[in-house]
């Protein structure tokens, strides 16, 4: 079994459903939290755990292995990112269903991961009732997102003036955004580079692109802002697990 890749309850090579209950696989990097998810799942006479991982390589062996139905998804792994991970995994299986269940600012990360993608969209700090609600949701065909998330994605759009749409980070492209995250991060070109397998040139072209889109006038402006966002989104860690 690939590294990362744990089968849960006896049913790892069978596929649809078991007796009834929806195969969910848990892929997140932190294991209490997984394991926690596990458990909450397997409790519920619909839903059965069929397997958990903990990194981009074994969700991708996972989805092969297992054949989930839905996939509760992370957006941060040592070996990747989600918005990519969610991308290839509807390359790989178009009919899957995939929740996003992550730490990061909601009305930032929900909006691409969505558009990844994704079928929903809930914060680490929603309560175990509001994760079983959006797995029953996904599975039954309807798009989920928390209560608050749809509040606040209501609010953006009514404020929204259609010649700004496109402006800000909202107007990045989803590789600019992951280098936006990675400056901010505090890593250089090189570390970068090696991170997303490209070269010093072209993170440098992306760099360039990032301060004409966001209004910079230098390399110093680009990472101060980019660290301040970053700051930004991890100052409200998750409150609670399932």
């Amino acid at each position: 079994m690939p590294r990362g890749l744990m089968g849960i309850c006896g049913m790892n090579g069978s596929s649809g459903k078991t007796n009834g209950r929806a195969r969910i696989m848990v892929a997140d990097h932190h294991p209490i939290f997984r394991a926690g998810l596990a458990q909450l799942i397997d409790r519920q006479p619909d839903l059965l755990c069929c397997g958990q991982a903990d990194s981009v390589a074994s969700t991708k062996a996972g989805l092969a292995k297992f054949k989930p139905d839905l996939v509760l998804l992370d957006l941060r792994f040592a070996d990747g990112e989600g918005f990519e991970l969610i991308k290839s995994l509807k390359a790989q299986s178009p009919r899957l269903r995939i929740l996003v269940v992550s730490q990061h600012d909601e009305v930032t990360h929900a909006e691409r991961a969505l558009g990844a993608g994704a079928a929903g969209y809930i914060n680490k700090s929603e309560s175990a009732k509001e994760v079983l609600a959006g797995i029953r949701s996904v599975m039954a065909g309807t798009p989920h997102v928390s209560h608050r998330l749809s509040v606040k994605l209501l609010a953006e759009l009514l404020a929204r003036k259609p010649q700004t749409v496109a402006s800000g980070i909202g107007g990045l492209t989803d590789r600019e955004f992951q280098v936006f995250q990675m400056i901010g991060a505090g890593l250089g070109t090189q570390r970068i580079s090696s991170a997303l397998d490209l070269s010093p040139k072209t993170i440098e072209t992306y760099r360039e692109h990032l301060k004409h889109k966001l209004r910079l006038p230098d390399a110093a402006a680009l990472t101060r802002k980019a660290s301040e966002w970053v700051s930004r989104q991890t100052r409200f860690p998750s409150r609670s697990t399932p």
